[in-house]
């Protein structure tokens, strides 16, 4: 009997990260029979919508989902400390639920970790098991070697964020163009941010393997500073993408149906898609502010529009109810738009952007985001919000 390769996958916690490893723990299935995947979700506390991913997917012997047990944050404590702490505090559970798998599982042989961007500091658990530690990057290639570039800086010359942030612009060897400082993300530019950016950069150099989704058509000048830049060459990097579903399905998604109904009765590219994915949100006044551009504009269009958390918690976005939507909106601005509009939740983002209705989208720039949006065809209004949304939109206005 032929023993069958275990890989374990660990995503960062967050949809975004889930989506993309889902579709890749599926190609390396469909690739080889003989691996056997196991993804450990960690989940952020107070967050559902990762359970619409991983209930969809069809039960299989070769790919398994592990929930591993949530962790309370820690109070009063910035995004950066407490995923510092929430990685740390899940090392254990990862250690045991590795152990349980080797005891169980005796047709099987544990043959890689891959560590899905932000859990790099999870790798000492590899390397105490002498197994193969990968890194699955779910942003850009230009992206990484920004993130290398950084840490370099960081930790060669001594440069911290409160210098960086005094730049007007900073040449990094994966861009063709100076990047805007304004463009860098907050973990490189914020003090609070720094510890955890130091570690998951640093994880990110010790890897046996960075894979990424990316394309060398879309990122040929990234992808070449990885073979011709000294600061970067020698590091093996293998761009995989773009791994995205490219015949999406909603199933377990509530009142999807309904939208793809709406968009089937639409002219052809007609419609403006607006969304700013799971984390994404905007306050009162400025969502007022779109309602009153969309209504002049008179563009049909479809808007994701989320309710942002509690202030000063870490909980995800969530679906205005119908009479929420009514006091945050314009006076009658439901019904002035019944008919060339829909205001919805969350939405079936990859279903929408692959309608022939759909004609443009204005994007929030996560990557999932800018690679549907090219696979599909839909050109992108950039409005980035955080994280590396600034730098992708800088990407693809500037360099792309």
């Amino acid at each position: 009997m032929m023993k069958k390769a275990e890989v374990v996958i660990i995503p960062s916690p967050g949809v975004g990260h889930l989506v993309s490893t889902l579709e890749f723990a599926k190609l390396l299935i469909n690739r080889n029979n003989r691996l056997r995947i196991t993804i450990l979700v960690i989940k952020l506390p107070h967050t559902t919508e990762t359970e619409i991913y991983t209930k969809s997917l069809p039960n299989s012997n070769s790919l398994n989902i592990i929930n591993l047990p949530e962790c309370s944050l820690p109070t009063n404590s910035n995004l950066g400390s407490a995923m510092n702490a929430i990685l740390e505090a899940q090392k254990q559970n990862v250690k045991q639920v590795v152990a349980d798998l080797i005891t169980e599982r005796e047709d099987g042989v544990l043959a890689a970790f891959i560590f899905v961007m932000f859990c790099t500091n999870i790798i000492d658990v590899a390397r105490e098991l002498s197994v193969p530690a990968f890194v699955f990057f779910t942003s850009g290639v230009a992206f990484l070697g920004l993130n290398l570039h950084i840490h370099t800086l960081f930790e060669r010359d001594n440069i911290d964020s409160t210098q960086l942030i005094q730049l007007t612009e900073l040449a990094i060897p994966s861009f063709a163009n100076s990047v805007p400082t304004k463009s860098l993300p907050s973990s490189v530019l914020h003090k609070e941010y720094e510890s955890f950016f130091m570690n998951y950069a640093k994880g990110i150099k010790n890897a046996d393997g960075i894979i990424v989704n990316s394309f060398e058509e879309l990122e040929s000048y990234a992808i070449h500073s990885f073979f011709s830049h000294p600061g970067l060459a020698g590091l093996p990097v293998y761009p995989v993408g773009p791994i995205l579903n490219p015949e999406p399905t909603t199933k377990g998604v509530v009142d999807s149906d309904d939208i793809i109904q709406w968009l089937n009765d639409q002219p052809h590219s007609s419609v403006v898609f607006i969304c700013f994915r799971s984390r994404g949100y905007m306050d009162e006044e400025q969502v007022n502010e779109i309602a009153l551009a969309i209504e002049n504009s008179g563009a049909h269009f479809v808007w994701s529009l989320r309710k942002p958390p509690p202030k000063g918690t870490m909980v995800e976005p969530s679906d205005y109810t119908l009479s929420d939507l009514g006091s945050v909106l314009p006076v009658g601005f439901l019904d002035r738009m019944a008919k060339i509009g829909r205001v919805i939740g969350w939405a079936p983002q990859a279903q929408i952007l692959a309608h022939q209705a759909t004609g443009g989208f204005v994007s929030h720039c996560g990557w999932n985001s800018i690679l549907e949006s090219i696979y599909f065809g839909v050109p992108v209004a950039t409005w980035p919000l955080f994280a590396d949304q600034q730098t992708n939109a800088f990407q693809l206005v500037g360099e792309l």
